[in-house]
């Protein structure tokens, strides 16, 4: 049983938000602080000094299972006390740690901006910049650079090019008509433009095969944003800077003309529509002032378009240089700064705004899956009212079916999970996390399990998005979280969402890290990242009784382990028995071909 994070614990409840705990903690995952004045940073919060035991209201229960500890329990990461009851919206500063102190149990630590579980730049790191329209950060530009130098080893047959208008990369080699875009072999063999090198060259037998592989196209020297990657029955479409590829799944021939927007795409929905169509939205100029608010339907198995219009300004201060798209079923959600627009995803016609309601409430990122959208609001601007609050809208009407409201100093970050709904929020200021299940604007669990976990998850700064994470799945009733692994091995918890506790919990097969990804035929799928002297693999995970050992579906081969090892920003998915890995950012390096894609496959 567990109370709502403004009630006083409950005797023999678990996993409750509380008031301040001692010091003591872990369990998030980990991301840079964030720049001095990072919109969205919470102001300090209110309550009595670190060290303080809770105090329950007068009147109130005494607090039972699931009440904060006091120190003295064994070391957790860093050394600090685990404290395995430091979650909630109310918890208390830790001990040192990343930012000066250490995360609360069960709570993601503190992620900015605003991404639980952003891994550092490096091979195999997920895109920080995904949809968004950010500042390049000097140190992952480096560590670009050196990557794209591991690109060119690869992939020779590069040129000087001084021009840098995104153009489509040339092939000597033959290739269909009307490709328009980047274009290889599709046998394995590498680049298409002159390069010698067999990916599957050396395969051992029971390795996977490479069953392509795509090089971008062009960027601008500040780089581009390459996001998106779509699957269906038998294509698999991609974004890059200005451009939309469209390749076959089995031999990564182009199955439509490659489209090229007026200006950089700058959002797109992260879910296709049922009929297999998405929305990509493109700037409005080139210039500083220009609006990220061109919307346009593709149609993925044609390339066709669909309705085109101008998304909607909102009022002063109310930005849309940065849109995020959600779909929720045959509605779109266009976020701007401050509200929100929904449109018919079939018609492009307006249905309904979101804007400013109550304490100076103004919506802050919306999330959206299946019949159901979440939208979240940023309350009371600084004041002693400040706030988060949760709402799920009726997406037809935007009507408000429940609120929930967090405490002050609490930010919601993430929706893992939008049926059921599961939210990831945080208090940077205290160093604690939070991951809470919802059923009609009640907190039904809370994760309580003493561990340090780590998805994959895109930097927001100008919005929140809250569903640009990887490394995360729910399915029955169970949430699936990768433990953090500075070197070597980690491990995948399953989580019960009914009590948020621990089910069961495997460790990779390998000395690297492993990643769940979905849920299917009764199995969790699961990426293990490669080294650099063998490649990745996809195993699947049985979630019900008895044993849990990863059983191998896919070995991909060491000839294409470098590459495989140097995506630094990535998208991953699995379709079809098929694994598609794609660049989510271009660097714009002058020295290297730039890596698009790579599929695998028996």
């Amino acid at each position: 049983m567990t109370q709502p994070p403004n009630q006083p614990p409950q005797p023999g409840g678990f996993g409750a938000p509380q008031d301040p705990p001692p010091s003591g903690g872990f369990g998030a995952p980990q991301t840079p602080p964030p720049p001095q004045g990072a919109p969205g940073t919470p102001p300090p919060p209110q309550g009595p000094p670190p060290g303080t035991p809770p105090t329950p209201p007068s009147g109130a229960p005494q607090p039972g299972y699931g009440y904060p500890q006091q120190p003295g329990a064994a070391p957790g990461p860093y050394g600090q006390q685990p404290g395995p009851y430091n979650s909630g919206p109310y918890a208390q500063p830790q001990q040192p740690g990343p930012y000066g102190q250490q995360p609360g149990y069960g709570y993601p630590q503190p992620q900015y901006p605003g991404a639980p579980g952003t891994p550092p730049p490096g091979p195999g790191s997920r895109n920080p910049f995904r949809n968004k329209t950010v500042l390049a950060i000097g140190a992952a530009v480096a560590a670009l650079a050196v990557i794209g130098g591991t690109v060119w080893a690869v992939t020779a047959g590069g040129d000087d090019k001084k021009d840098k208008k995104p153009v489509a990369q040339q092939s000597d080699d033959p290739k269909p008509s009307g490709s328009g875009g980047p274009v290889n072999p599709g046998d394995g063999s590498g680049a298409g433009d002159g390069a010698t090198e067999d990916l599957n060259e050396g395969r051992q037998p029971g390795e996977a095969r490479v069953l392509w592989y795509k090089e971008a196209p062009d960027a601008p020297g500040s780089g581009a944003d390459a996001p998106g990657m779509w699957v269906t029955d038998e294509t698999v479409v991609k974004a890059a800077y200005k451009q939309l590829f469209a390749f076959n799944v089995d031999d990564g021939k182009p199955t439509w003309d490659a489209i090229t927007f007026p200006q950089k795409i700058c959002s797109v929905t992260d879910e296709k529509t049922a009929d297999d169509k998405i929305i990509v939205a493109y700037m409005s100029g080139a210039s500083d002032r220009a609006k990220c608010n061109q919307l346009q339907e593709i149609d993925l198995d044609t390339g066709a378009k669909g309705w085109e219009q101008e998304a909607e300004e909102g009022e002063l201060f109310d930005t849309i240089l940065s849109a995020e798209l959600t779909v929720v079923g045959d509605v779109l959600m266009v976020a701007r700064s401050q509200s929100g627009t929904a449109y018919d995803i079939t018609s492009g016609k307006k249905l309904y705004d979101k804007k400013k309601y109550g304490d100076a409430c103004f919506p802050a990122g919306f999330a959206g899956g299946g019949d159901r959208l979440l939208q979240v609001a940023s309350c009371g601007a600084g004041g002693n009212n400040a706030h988060d609050e949760l709402q799920e809208l009726d997406p037809k009407t935007g009507k408000v079916k429940w609120t929930y409201a967090y405490k002050k100093g609490w930010r919601i970050e993430r929706a893992y999970s939008v049926d059921p709904v599961v939210i990831y929020a945080d208090n940077k200021d205290e160093k604690v996390w939070n991951i809470s299940t919802f059923a009609v604007g009640k907190v039904t669990s809370q994760v309580g399990v003493d561990e340090d976990f780590a998805p994959e998850c895109g930097w927001a700064i100008l919005d929140r998005d809250l569903q640009g994470c990887q490394g995360v799945a729910v399915a029955d009733d169970t949430l699936y979280l990768p433990t953090k692994a500075t070197t070597g091995a980690n491990e995948i918890v399953a989580i019960g969402l009914a009590d948020g506790k621990e089910k069961w919990r495997v460790k990779s097969p390998v000395e690297e890290p492993m990643l769940p990804m979905q849920v299917e035929g009764g199995k969790l799928i699961a990426y293990v990242e490669p080294s650099y002297d063998s490649g990745g693999r996809i195993v699947a995970i049985p979630t019900g009784g008895g044993s849990h050992q990863p059983a191998e579906l896919l070995q991909n081969p060491q000839g294409a382990a470098d590459i495989e090892n140097s995506f630094y920003s990535r998208d991953i998915a699995w379709a079809d028995g098929r694994f598609f890995l794609s660049s989510a950012r271009l660097t714009g390096n002058d020295d290297a071909k730039e890596k698009l894609m790579l599929a695998y496959g028996k």
